[in-house]
């Protein structure tokens, strides 16, 4: 019969969460969240942001399969994908 090496805790921790430090943090990312929908709101076109978001994480499960390609390449291919771009940046673009 095995013996068991390490006690395992119970989950969910018996830990207090909301601490004086938690909520002073919770406050100042209130704060910053609050700025960041400001300044959002100015942005003409905010779906920009948000493609941008899926093209960084293409470029970097490329990099991956060793298909390696700059931020340039890859904003060329996507906004103009019958264009002389790399190879590189129109397989991760696409």
């Amino acid at each position: 019969m095995l013996t068991p090496t390490y006690l395992i805790r119970p989950l969910p921790p018996q830990t207090e969460i909301e601490t004086v430090p938690v909520l002073r943090a919770l406050v100042e990312a209130n704060k910053a969240l609050a700025e960041l929908k400001g300044r959002a709101a100015t942005i003409p076109n905010q779906g920009i942001l948000i493609d941008t978001l899926a093209l960084q994480e293409a470029k970097a499960s490329s990099e991956i399969e060793n298909i390696v390609t700059t931020q340039d390449e890859l904003f060329q291919a996507d906004l103009f994908p019958e264009g002389p771009d790399s190879v590189a940046a129109k397989e991760v673009a696409l």
